[in-house]
């Protein structure tokens, strides 16, 4: 948290804040023991809390404070993960053409600028990021040159010396902008991301004084990958530079290091005229320090908005974010609980899902020329976001239903239902595609109203407009395919279980986990050549896969690198993890205890197929064993018979989803039990074995006596289920969750078979119930993502619900992915192991640039 006016670091008391940058926060504060102000720069969480890092700073530090110099703003020391240093007063550098710095005082600058960077070379110091923000002017004249060396502790390793790696940025909001030197001040090997020595510091120089000269930038452009381009292609045009300039200026600014100046102690020697020796009076053409820390950070942040085909070729630049400060990107789970990042068309912002560590969700938004992001209020429980074409809106699903939201602010409204929301595409004509069951797409006026059907049928979902407005794409079980609005009739394009986005004249979609980019031709409407690899080792979500990836029209990537690695993790009533169940692997669904708690079956996504199968894990030895053979693509819960002798598993078979009863111990053929539902959710299996309670995607809870004619029937007002149900013990009442009157998922019990009216179990949002083994508590999962205990109790036809706690939280909300053992003392759910490290979700500007040829 920033600190406040009188907190105090040692012997230093906080006045003011300065500012910040790319090392941390900047303020203003006094040495009680020396009384005298200071300038205290307070470590960001990524370097205060890795060992390594602040073990080097503080070496690093110690160096700096050897530097006694009166160019150089000092550093006092080290205090509490805060570097101290000299209260430099004045104004920073400014470049500008309408008051153009006078030739004389551009001679005097650099005098002093040179003066600094000799005496850090003498003692193997390189300062990294020279440039007019780290060059201060104070009131009588004299040029103090800032955070020297800084760049070098902000880097946390150092970068390799091949183009796959050049140059990187940090955009996390503690190292935003670190690129071990900002774009338009780089020397061309830092570029590059090849390692640097003081020659990168002389190329600095003469472009800040061939800046000063001229009064404008040297290398500009609308975007980092416009000025990456000019640093490493352009030569610098030393036509306008004063006479005596020149020849220094062509000696510092060689794009080849091995040519360039090599000692700045020589710098004076290459004048053809004589240096003025002191100080002049501050010029009034220096503008004020904030502007120009704002300017040199908008320009360091730059490279985030730019335009296709920049001549000359603009070269990749790659760059990484980190999720706000004591939040984790809401990126792996269930589909109907995460919310992957989505590119505004425009390339200017990001929405993404956060999860705190309180458990709960919602969609953040952040400004790509911006360190900082912040949440969309109204959006929690929020997933699968998507934007207006003009990005200033941004649809996505929650509660059922499909919300709209200004990006800039405002409530969100509400556009129709959408049971279990799978993404949607919105045109300049204002009509939205979507689907909302998981197995169709239908459109809306972004307005709202009724929804109507445009494709149904194999699992039709995340729908992507071609640039006409009219055709879209869409993701199947079996591939990818073109729609067309009017019309319900569509075509295959691409066999690949993945969405799909049309950008630059590309199709890009995954193939297995690399991103694939294929020319498509919108004239023709049809793919051509060759696939291209792009990314390796892109993760994706889900069996009828989403990917971890988006893409402006303005041709930036963004993409999570990885697999979901999620372990069965074992939970006690405290939270407190007690190990794991079987190894990490790329998708874990469904958990379910038998009877006896002394097994598991679980599904698994196979890598090889990206399709399901259910495993029974031996819960005392940690061994499994495969129960399907089917790989299906639909995530549904085997059920697990109350003798636990048999299961019953749905399965995809002639185009549809059946149900099925087979032994446990794989003896003997199978039993069909359903035949004609498109896709079923397994829930739960009566005590008398009589009947099994399943779900149809949007249609509610259903019932199957197993039984005699075996003819189902809906079961009470749980026409708006949405997610999970079980029979209670005694086989009286059944536990789900349904919508309320707000349309917001809450647990419900109800009679069993009726009638009688359902009693509300949760308050405030809940999902998968599960019944303790006496029928005396029931567990759930909130919308925040805690694991909550309600107390019941029954007598003579009637049900009341008692104390409702919180046990801990943490969990992924609304999760399938949890069961709870027979006594409802351990909890068994999929999760990110503990040594999993942060994520990042990464940005690559000009991707086609990695385009084979």
């Amino acid at each position: 948290m920033p600190l406040q006016p009188g907190e105090r670091l040692g012997p230093y008391e906080i006045l003011a804040p300065i500012g910040a940058g790319g090392m941390g926060e900047v303020y203003r504060a006094k040495d009680t023991k020396l009384d005298r102000e200071v300038a205290i720069k307070v470590l960001p969480d990524s370097v205060a809390k890795d060992a390594d890092r602040l073990a080097r700073f503080e070496r690093e530090a110690k160096v700096l404070a050897s530097l006694n110099h009166p160019n150089i703003a000092a550093v006092y020391g080290v205090e509490d993960r805060a570097i101290v240093m000299e209260l430099v007063e004045g104004n920073n550098l400014l470049i500008s053409k309408a008051a153009r710095i006078p030739e004389d005082i551009v001679l005097n600058y650099a005098v002093q600028i040179a003066d600094a960077l000799e005496a850090a070379h003498d003692k193997g110091i390189v300062h990294r990021d020279l440039k007019p923000a780290n060059i201060k002017v104070t009131p009588q004249g004299t040029v103090k040159v800032l955070d020297f060396g800084l760049a070098k502790i902000a880097d946390p390793v150092n970068p390799a010396s091949n183009s796959a790696n050049s140059p990187t940025l940090s955009m996390r909001s503690t190292e935003a902008g670190v690129i071990m030197g900002t774009a338009a001040y780089m020397a061309p090997e830092q570029a590059r991301g090849q390692a640097v020595d003081k020659r990168a510091d002389i190329w600095a120089f003469g472009v800040v004084v061939w800046e000063m000269l001229a009064g404008r930038r040297m290398f500009d452009g609308e975007t980092v990958s416009d000025v990456l381009a000019g640093v490493l292609k352009s030569e610098p045009d030393l036509s306008g530079v004063p006479p005596r300039f020149r020849r220094l200026l062509s000696r510092c600014l060689e794009k080849d290091p091995r040519k360039r100046l090599r000692d700045i102690s020589v710098w004076r020697d290459l004048l053809d005229a004589p240096v003025a020796g002191a100080p002049v009076p501050a010029s009034p053409v220096i503008a004020w320090s904030a502007a120009a820390l704002l300017f040199a950070a908008a320009a360091s942040l730059a490279f985030l908005h730019f335009r296709e085909a920049p001549a000359p070729p603009a070269p990749q630049v790659r760059t990484s974010i980190e999720p706000p400060d004591n939040t984790t990107f809401n990126f792996t789970g269930a589909l109907n609980s995460v919310a992957l990042p989505e590119l505004s068309p425009d390339g200017r912002r990001i929405t993404y899902g956060v999860r705190t560590a309180d458990g709960k969700t919602q969609l953040w938004i952040r400004s790509l020329d911006s360190v900082t992001a912040h949440p969309l209020p109204g959006t929690a429980n929020g997933i699968h976001p998507f934007w207006s074409p003009d990005s200033k809106f941004i649809g996505f699903f929650a509660e059922g239903k499909l919300k709209k939201i200004d990006a800039s602010g405002g409530p969100p409204l509400t556009l129709c239902d959408a049971p279990l929301g799978r993404g949607g595409a919105w045109n300049e004509e204002g009509v939205i595609v979507f689907s909302p069951s998981a197995e169709s797409i239908h459109q809306v006026p972004t307005a709202g109203g009724v929804s109507t059907l445009v494709v149904e049928g194999e699992q039709a979902r995340w729908p992507s407009f071609l640039p006409d407005g009219r055709h879209f794409l869409f993701s199947t079980n079996k591939g990818i395919r073109l729609g067309s609005m009017g019309s319900k009739e569509s075509k295959l394009l691409v066999e690949t279980v993945s969405q799909a986005v049309y950008v630059q004249g590309q199709l890009l979609y995954l193939r297995d986990d690399t991103l694939m980019a294929q020319s498509f031709d919108l004239k023709k409407l049809a793919v051509s050549g060759e696939a291209v690899p792009i990314v390796e080792n892109v993760a994706s979500v889900g069996a009828v896969r989403r990917g971890t990836f988006s893409a402006s029209r303005e041709g930036l990537l963004a993409y999570r690198s990885g697999r979901s690695n999620r372990i069965l993790t074992w939970f006690d009533r405290n939270g407190k993890r007690a190990g794991t169940l079987g190894e990490a692997t790329d998708a874990i669904a469904s958990p379910r205890f038998s009877p006896d708690g002394k097994r598991v079956a679980v599904e698994l996504l196979d890598p090889a197929s990206h399709k399901f199968d259910t495993w029974i894990y031996d819960v005392a030895r940690g061994s499994r064993t495969r129960f399907t053979f089917d790989s299906s693509t639909v995530v549904a819960s085997t059920i697990w018979s109350p003798d636990g002798a048999s299961l019953a598993f749905p399965a995809q078979r002639d185009g549809k989803t059946k149900l099925y009863r087979k032994a446990a111990n794989m003896a003997g053929a199978e039993e069909l039990l359903l035949d004609d539902a498109r896709i079923v959710f397994a829930y739960s299996w009566s005590p008398d074995g009589k009947f099994f309670a399943y779900g149809l995607a949007g249609r509610g809870l259903w019932i199957l006596p197993v039984t005699g004619e075996r003819k189902q029937f809906r079961f009470g007002e749980s026409v708006g289920i949405s997610g999970g149900a079980q029979f209670s013990p005694d086989g009286h009442w059944i536990a789900y969750s349904g919508t309320d009157s707000q349309q917001r998922s809450e647990v419900f019990i109800a009679p069993f078979p009726g009638p009688g009216g359902r009693v509300q179990v949760s308050t405030a949002g809940g999902d998968q119930p599960r019944w303790r083994r006496d029928g005396k508590e029931l567990l759930y999962i909130s919308a925040e993502g805690q694991m909550m205990a309600a107390d019941i109790a029954t007598k003579g036809g009637t049900l009341e619900v008692g104390r409702v706690r919180a046990l801990f939280g943490g969990l992924p909300a609304a999760s399938t992915d949890y069961d709870v053992t027979p006594d409802a003392q351990r909890f068994l759910v999929a999760m990110s192991p503990e040594e999993a490290g942060p994520e990042r979700l990464m940005l690559v500007q000009n991707w086609a640039a990695g385009l084979k040829k």
